[in-house]
């Protein structure tokens, strides 16, 4: 890596409890979306595609199939001699028990070496569970710009919704923060931090050292990193996003950022060939609908076979829809198949599950989605 560069670190590593089955055996950024994808295809893509060369995954909870799918990083052409994806896991304490990330600042702490080993001049820290597309090279040049020790990205939400966030309160003119609330009651702003920082590593480095040393911080950026820095008078600038943006933490939002597909214009334009979304590449027969079928304002990927009643809905690869069976205002996983007169209603059902001829799953009137993780018996 050339010096005045920037190296990124993706923390996914959380648990992704909110996901209940989905995240039981397979950690939250390798959940499938939008088809064919997995989560962790966003910010690697956006690496890829703003010029990255080298990205670190920190790993932690039910790794192994993550581990295997980001190796390398022939997917997004991160592969060659001079880039790459690797994997970086908690390290072994002495007793060979496996150590956990005690928090996001920790994760980057336990794997200094690996960043000082690219010299970098900037790192680009951002989380592996979100759906977005964005230029890091446009925030690096404001960055460098403002002559900022760290930058962070902030997306403006309703005001009504401000204390669910971190809270970025900056001089209007400038952009520059002068305070950070973690989920304050009483917001005095609307830019709520999406997780996505730049820091010039030196003073970083620097931060991160001090702050391992301190037995009562929780390791954090947005709990003890940051506000040390605003403490010490450090230059931090908040970077406006403006675009779709999406945390799939529930499954309620993890069904609304598939149905968001459905419309057009829905901002994030999976098809726009100058920010192509890379993923791997499974090979499946293209969409079929048979004479008996019926699709209506539905996302099909390939591989799905439909001979039943299709509305308002996406199907993964793979998926089955049975003669006589309906799917409304739901999404299926890859693998799913819906056997003959079954009904699926506003749900989620999990990769490779079966509902059963005549079953009736989900409630059209609930407030909330239905995970389907198991097989269902007709």
């Amino acid at each position: 890596m050339k010096q005045n560069s920037m190296l990124a670190m993706i923390l996914a590593g959380g648990r992704g409890s909110r996901l209940h089955d989905l995240t039981n055996k397979v950690a939250k950024p390798a959940v499938g979306y939008g088809g064919k994808y997995r989560i962790i295809d966003f910010p690697l893509s956006n690496c890829a595609n703003s010029g990255i060369d080298v990205v670190g995954i920190l790993t932690q909870y039910e790794s192994v199939l993550l581990n295997s799918y980001v190796s390398g990083g022939s997917k997004w052409g991160l592969d060659s001699r001079d880039s790459g994806v690797f994997v970086l896991p908690p390290r072994e304490k002495a007793d060979s028990e496996l150590d956990v990330y005690r928090g996001t600042a920790d994760a980057i702490s336990q794997n200094i070496d690996f960043v000082d080993s690219y010299d970098p001049e900037y790192i680009l820290i951002l989380s592996g569970d979100h759906i977005y597309k964005m230029n890091y090279s446009k925030m690096l040049n404001a960055h460098k710009e403002n002559n900022a020790d760290a930058t962070i990205a902030v997306l403006e939400v309703p005001m009504k919704e401000a204390s669910r966030f971190g809270i970025m309160n900056t001089d209007p003119e400038t952009g520059r923060i002068v305070e950070f609330e973690e989920k304050p009651a009483q917001p005095k702003s609307n830019l709520a931090s999406m997780g996505i920082y730049i820091f010039t590593w030196k003073l970083l480095r620097k931060m991160l050292l001090a702050d391992m040393k301190n037995e009562n911080s929780s390791h954090d950026f947005g709990k003890d990193v940051i506000p040390a820095m605003l403490n010490d008078g450090k230059r931090l600038f908040a970077y406006k996003f403006k675009g779709y943006w999406k945390d799939v933490g529930t499954i309620d939002s993890l069904w609304e950022a598939n149905m968001d597909l459905l419309d057009k214009k829905n901002g994030l334009e999976l098809d726009d060939r100058t920010w192509t979304i890379y993923t791997e590449d499974a090979p499946a027969t293209p969409q079929y609908v048979s004479s008996t079928g019926s699709v209506k304002r539905a996302y099909v990927t390939q591989g799905c076979v439909i001979e039943g009643d299709v509305r308002n809905s996406v199907l993964f690869t793979g998926a089955e829809v049975k003669a006589g069976a309906k799917v409304v205002d739901s999404v299926l996983m890859s693998g799913v198949v819906v056997e003959e007169g079954a009904v699926v209603q506003r749900a989620l059902v999990a990769d490779g599950v079966k509902i059963g001829a005549q079953a009736v799953v989900g409630d059209p009137d609930s407030e909330h989605i239905e995970l389907i993780a198991k097989n269902v018996k007709g």
